[in-house]
């Protein structure tokens, strides 16, 4: 029985330290929380109708074409980590692209070759300019 009250004790403990732990954060809060290193922000933010990764099609086209694409932005050294790591999701033959990226001609080029190995027509970016 004292094990199972202690257990109980440190679970209570854990969850008032991390309730309490984000609370207090300041990194969690208006602009910052945006931009936070977890991605709490954007997290909160592309809960409902956005497109996110766990949506990607499992048919062989569009896996091929979200591969494609990934290779063709990561093979390119001139665009930043952000632009590496944009979200490429493909549903039905349509990708969709999110995520920061450093510039405007970085979100350019990104879509450029999205659109180059999708189709004219078949890109929807959401790109967004990361702040300086």
């Amino acid at each position: 029985m004292k094990k199972l009250y202690v257990l109980t004790m440190a679970v209570a403990l854990a969850g008032w330290s991390a309730t309490t732990t984000s609370a207090a954060d300041p990194s969690t809060k208006g602009e910052a929380k945006e931009s936070a290193p977890d991605n709490t922000g954007r997290n909160v933010r592309d809960r409902g109708d956005t497109v996110t990764s766990g949506d990607q099609s499992e048919s062989k086209a569009d896996l091929e074409t979200t591969q494609k694409i990934r290779q063709a932005v990561v093979a390119d050294d001139s665009l930043s980590t952000n632009a590496h790591n944009v979200k490429i999701v493909t549903i039905g033959r349509k990708v969709t692209l999110r995520g920061p990226v450093d510039s405007a001609k970085e979100k350019q080029i990104v879509e450029v070759q999205a659109e180059r190995i999708a189709g004219a027509g078949k890109v929807e970016s959401q790109l967004e300019i990361a702040k300086p």
